[in-house]
């Protein structure tokens, strides 16, 4: 099993391209289901979860192809050949229920296996269920497969959601595309991933209306077309990069970067005492002598402060003068990356869903463990700070999110190495 060895090496300098955004490419690949026409996605992320959705989609009969070193992938689903999602690729990944609800709007019909994921809560699927019911699906759960069906076709309802769930929200929208009549979804989602999709969705004919806001209504059409669409860029991937020469001092571009993408991170970022500014290129980071500030962190649905960004702001604070309090609302066991830190030499005290950092001077280099996707870049942030070196075994869960992250780093400067298992 393959590991990253980081040293510790004084400030970055220098420029890291920002990918397409992971959670919009596996949310946008579905919508190929959607229509018997071309898909084609541009700024594709090479990452082994885009891997993943490639094969589920095949395994249902749509043609899938990786272009252009993998940055563009051309799809078509003019001829399906199955509707089940089986739980031998869905149990690799939580995206791949997303495949539920196109499924549904055009054939009547799904069995989608519940799905896996890093293990940092429980993201049940009630939610969704809820309200593809609500557009007139019938959904009953065996042997651990939803198996759905709409034999007289989805119709448009006014539907509210409990909780604000991306996931939700993007499966309820795609089958609203093609449902009879019109859909308002209430409470749901605002992340960009949502707005991308809307974006892409509109582009194949899709009649909807107030993408990023809490109220989304959509008027159903027979059919969608073809469509070819640029992935937004990865504001999460973005987030962790900006917080490499947070961590460790210097000046790094993100080329790509885009302020309205990021904005409560980087509102708590120059909090720090670090300074953000846009560029033509992107977004420029950099940081002044000496320890950055403490701050307190709430994670919340978009606008607010991203969970997906929580991992890599506490390694931050761990080096940080103060204090700070870090609470996370949005997933349950999303702190499993802070006994790791504590090996490090970190100060961390965690309750239930609330952790308090007292930040010390220097971390120092230890054998750490990945436990999910975003707690393996926050322990290698770390390790960009810490004195000496910092092992980071289990890092296939890197490898779902973050491409050529050895690569982007030691073009800043930083010392790093993946080590073949």
């Amino acid at each position: 099993m393959d590991s990253i060895l980081v040293t510790g090496n004084g400030p970055l300098h220098g420029q890291i391209p920002i990918a397409g955004a992971k959670n919009a490419c596996l949310t946008l690949m579905p919508a190929t289901l959607l229509s018997e026409e071309p898909l084609t996605l541009t700024n594709a992320p090479r990452l082994s979860d885009i891997k993943t959705m490639t094969a589920l989609l095949q395994s249902l009969g749509a043609e899938v192809s990786a272009l252009q070193d993998g940055q563009v992938l051309a799809m078509s689903s003019h001829d399906l050949t199955s509707h089940t999602a089986d739980y031998e690729i869905v149990r690799k990944m939580r995206a791949s229920n997303l495949v539920l609800g196109p499924l549904l709007a055009r054939f009547g019909q799904a069995v989608v296996s519940l799905p896996g994921g890093c293990a940092i809560g429980a993201r049940p699927m009630d939610l969704h269920v809820e309200g593809l019911e609500a557009l007139g699906a019938e959904i009953e759960l065996k042997d651990g497969y939803l198996h759905a069906k709409a034999p007289n076709g989805l119709k448009g309802a006014v539907h509210e959601m409990r909780f604000a769930s991306v996931g939700a929200t993007e499966n309820i929208v795609m089958a609203a595309t093609l449902a009879k009549g019109t859909t308002v979804l209430k409470n749901a989602a605002r992340e960009p991933e949502i707005v991308d999709l809307v974006e892409c969705l509109r582009k194949m004919g899709a009649q909807i209306q107030g993408a990023g806001t809490s109220t989304i209504e959509i008027q159903g059409v027979d059919r969608l077309h073809g469509a070819t669409h640029q992935v937004v860029t990865d504001r999460i991937e973005l987030g962790t990069y900006m917080l490499a020469p947070a961590i460790c001092g210097g000046e790094v571009e993100l080329l790509g970067g885009r302020l309205s993408l990021v904005e409560s991170f980087v509102e708590k970022l120059t909090a720090t005492g670090v300074d953000v500014e846009e560029t033509e290129a992107g977004l420029k980071v950099s940081r002044r002598d000496g320890r950055v500030r403490a701050v307190d962190v709430v994670t919340e649905p978009f606008p607010g402060f991203p969970t997906d960004l929580q991992a890599q702001m506490m390694a931050l604070m761990c080096t940080a003068d103060g204090v700070s309090v870090l609470e996370e609302r949005i997933f349950e066991n999303r702190f499993m990356h802070a006994p790791e830190l504590v090996r490090m030499g970190a100060q961390i005290e965690v309750h239930g869903g609330t952790a308090t950092v007292t930040g010390v001077e220097r971390l120092k280099g230890a054998p750490v463990m990945a436990t999910d996707l975003r707690a393996s870049v926050s322990l290698i942030l770390a390790g960009l700070a810490a004195e000496g070196e910092t092992l980071v075994s289990r890092v296939y869960h890197l490898d779902r999110g973050y491409e050529h992250v050895v690569r982007k780093l030691e073009g800043v400067g930083a010392k790093i190495e993946r080590i073949k298992g």
